[in-house]
C-alpha cells in the first residue's frame, strides 16, 4: 500500500497503533521495513501512546528509522488509553496520568532526547564510557525535533499541543460531546491550537503543521461497494446522522462517512469548515474492507477526490 501511494504521489502514509488488535503494535519496526522499499513519502506513526513508552528508548528507535528514511519519519504521539495498564505499568511506571504533569515531564524527556541534548550522565562510566559524561541519545536524526506531532481529541489537549509547539493531528472522532456539530467543534479545537502555537517559542522558527483525518471512500463499483458495506452499514447502526452515538452516555461526537459519488464526497469537504484549518488531509481507511479495495480506494482519491480539493501529487509542478 505504500508503495502504491507513493506511486500515486501521495505526500505521507501514516500507521494507526493499537495494541492487541487486529492492527500494527510495533509502528516504527514496520516502518523501517517501507523506508526500504519507498524514497519520496513520509512515513508517519498515528499515533504512538506515549504513555506507555520509555522516552530514551522510543527516541533511540525513532532517530533510527528517521536515519533509514532519509529523514522522512513523522513522529506522532498521544496520551494513550488508560485500560492496559495493568499490562503494561509494571514495566514503565504508574500510568495514570492522561496530559499530566507526568505526561508532559515523558513528552519533555523525549523531546529533549531526540533534539540531542543531554539526558543522563554517566557517573562513574561504564564501557566505552568515561566517567562523568554527559549522556545524549544516539544515533542523533538532525530535523527530526520539528516532526513531532500531537494526537489531540478536545479542546484542552489542542491548546496543550499548541503550547508546546508540536505539530497537531485529529481524527474522525472529538472526545468530548459539546453540542456543536462535529466539524464546527474541531474547527474551534483547530483555531485555539493554531492561536496557542502562535504564542509559544516555536512560532518564532516555523510554522505549525496540522492534519486532519477522514473517512472517504469513493464507490466506483459493485465491488467497492460490497467491501465497505459492512463498515458504512455499522457506523450508521451506531451513530445518528449528526456523529452522536445512539448510546446517550457515550460523550463523544464522529464524523460522517464521506463514501459514494466523488463529487458529492468533494462537496461535503468542501463544506467542511475545520478544513479550512488544515495544512494536510488524512485519508483515514476503515479496518475491514481488504487490501485490494484499500488499493482502490487509494487511486479513486487521487483521481478523483483530491485534486477537487487544490492538491497535486508529490513530484508534479506545485
Amino acid at each position: 500500500m505504500f508503495e502504491r501511494a507513493e506511486e500515486l504521489g501521495y505526500d505521507v502514509g501514516w500507521i494507526r497503533v493499537r495494541h492487541f488488535e487486529e492492527f500494527p503494535s510495533s509502528p516504527l519496526t514496520l516502518l523501517s521495513a517501507i523506508a526500504q522499499h519507498t524514497r519520496t513519502i513520509r512515513l508517519g506513526t498515528g499515533v504512538i501512546p506515549l504513555r506507555y513508552e520509555d522516552p530514551i528508548r522510543l527516541a533511540e528507535d525513532a532517530a533510527t528509522v528517521d536515519l533509514l528514511s532519509d529523514g522522512r519519519l513523522e513522529l506522532g504521539l498521544s496520551t494513550g488509553i488508560p485500560q492496559f495498564a495493568p499490562i503494561f505499568d509494571p514495566v514503565f511506571g504508574e500510568s495514570e496520568r492522561s496530559f499530566g504533569e507526568e505526561s508532559q515531564y515523558r513528552m519533555a524527556r523525549l523531546r529533549a532526547a531526540i533534539a540531542g541534548e543531554t539526558v543522563a550522565n554517566s557517573g562513574a562510566g561504564y564501557m566505552s564510557i568515561r566517567a562523568e559524561t554527559d549522556l545524549i541519545v544516539r544515533p542523533h536524526a538532525p530535523g527530526l525535533a520539528d516532526r513531532i506531532w500531537y494526537g489531540a481529541g478536545s479542546l484542552a489537549s489542542a491548546i496543550r499541543t499548541g503550547t508546546q509547539g508540536l505539530d497537531l493531528h485529529v481524527s474522525t472522532l472529538n472526545s468530548e460531546e459539546t453540542g456543536d456539530t462535529f466539524s464546527l467543534g474541531q474547527a474551534k479545537q483547530l483555531r485555539a491550537y493554531r492561536k496557542a502555537f502562535a504564542e509559544s517559542p516555536a512560532a518564532a522558527v516555523r510554522e505549525p503543521r496540522v492534519a486532519a483525518g477522514r473517512v472517504i471512500l469513493p464507490l466506483l463499483s459493485t465491488a467497492d461497494e460490497e467491501a465497505y458495506a459492512g463498515f458504512i452499514r455499522g457506523y450508521a447502526e451506531r451513530m445518528h446522522d449528526d456523529g452522536r452515538p445512539h448510546d446517550p452516555s457515550v460523550a463523544i461526537r464522529f464524523d460522517r462517512v464521506h463514501a459514494g459519488e466523488p463529487a458529492r464526497i468533494v462537496d461535503e469537504l468542501l463544506a467542511d469548515e475545520a478544513l479550512d484549518e488544515v495544512t494536510e488531509l488524512t485519508l483515514t481507511l476503515p479496518a475491514n474492507g481488504g487490501a485490494e479495495a484499500h488499493l482502490r480506494t487509494l487511486e479513486a482519491v487521487a483521481e478523483h477526490v483530491a485534486p477537487a480539493l487544490g492538491w497535486t501529487p508529490v513530484g508534479t509542478a506545485a
